[in-house]
């Protein structure tokens, strides 16, 4: 064989690093030895796979079309590395969700997926769809669930769940004695969203078109639990998504509001790279999500 894994590797961390020193650094090499690995990489087959600009090396096409085959390669030479120690283990996963799901859905999920796979390496990033698609696109996420659509030629999307977006106000708000809200109750509303990005803002923009040119956004706020305190607070009306509501609604402390004219259903989604090797382990998360 004329290559080596850990050429594969230095290959890899000069992808995402775009540096050959940090990427050096990541995997605990000199430097040297990490430019001379890429090197003879290179030479080998008598290729480039970057295109070097300053002290960066940004991927060319070529790279960019053996980089996916060299990700499953060295997941899978890391699989067989971790049942030669381990035969019950399932292997590692890197999983993504976005805060809605991450908060109140996806930790069930991962108690379970332990469970059933104890020396199971499991790890969550949450973020906004955004910034999980991202990660799952550049590799550095293997599975991803989200909120908001997403549509890109690299990305498989799959419906996961249905889900439905809730408008509220805290119990002494004006509108909370109110049986539904009109088009011009949304208007005068004062809001607190969640930021561009997200999921949940995907979805309440789409509910309301027509209107978002007149609304009046008076905060945006990265994560649910700050909406929820600010509304709670007197400081505008806002919508979330009803299952990191139902507490709130059951005690009392925020008061649904209902909007019939306009459609806040929306859907889960389960995203991963078109090219990504599907281990054991994203294989059984899939199962577990069915």
């Amino acid at each position: 064989m004329r290559y080596t894994l850990r050429q594969l590797e230095v290959f890899l961390a000069t992808v995402h690093f775009e540096n050959v020193t940090k990427a050096a650094d990541s995997l605990a090499m000199s430097q040297s030895a990490a430019s001379a690995a890429l090197k003879e990489l290179e030479q080998q087959f008598d290729i480039q796979l970057f295109d070097r600009i300053g002290k960066r090396l940004r991927l060319n096409s070529l790279g960019r079309s053996l980089r996916p085959k060299a990700e499953a390669l060295l997941e899978q030479a890391q699989n067989f590395e971790s049942e030669m120690i381990n035969p019950a283990s399932i292997g590692h996963l890197k999983l993504g969700a976005t805060l809605t799901i991450g908060n109140y859905l996806a930790v069930d999920l991962v108690a379970e997926f332990m469970r059933r796979s104890p020396g199971a390496d499991i790890r969550m990033v949450v973020a906004n769809t955004e910034s999980i698609a991202r990660q799952v696109l550049n590799f550095d996420l293997d599975i991803g669930l989200v909120e908001g659509e997403l549509t890109h030629s690299e990305l498989q999307v799959s419906h996961w769940r249905n889900d439905e977006l809730v408008v509220f106000c805290s119990p002494s708000h004006p509108y909370a004695s109110k049986s539904s809200l009109n088009d011009d109750d949304l208007l005068t509303a004062e809001w607190i969203l969640r930021e561009t990005g997200s999921g949940t803002r995907q979805g309440f923009d789409r509910a309301m078109h027509g209107l978002l040119s007149g609304q009046q956004v008076k905060l945006e706020l990265q994560h649910t639990e700050a909406i929820k305190r600010a509304v709670e607070s007197g400081l505008g009306i806002s919508c979330l998504s009803r299952i990191s509501l139902e507490n709130a609604f059951s005690r009392g402390d925020l008061v649904p509001l209902l909007v019939p004219h306009r459609d806040l259903r929306r859907a889960f989604y389960i995203i991963l790279h078109k090219d990504k090797y599907r281990s054991a382990a994203i294989k059984q998360w899939l199962d577990l999500c069915e």
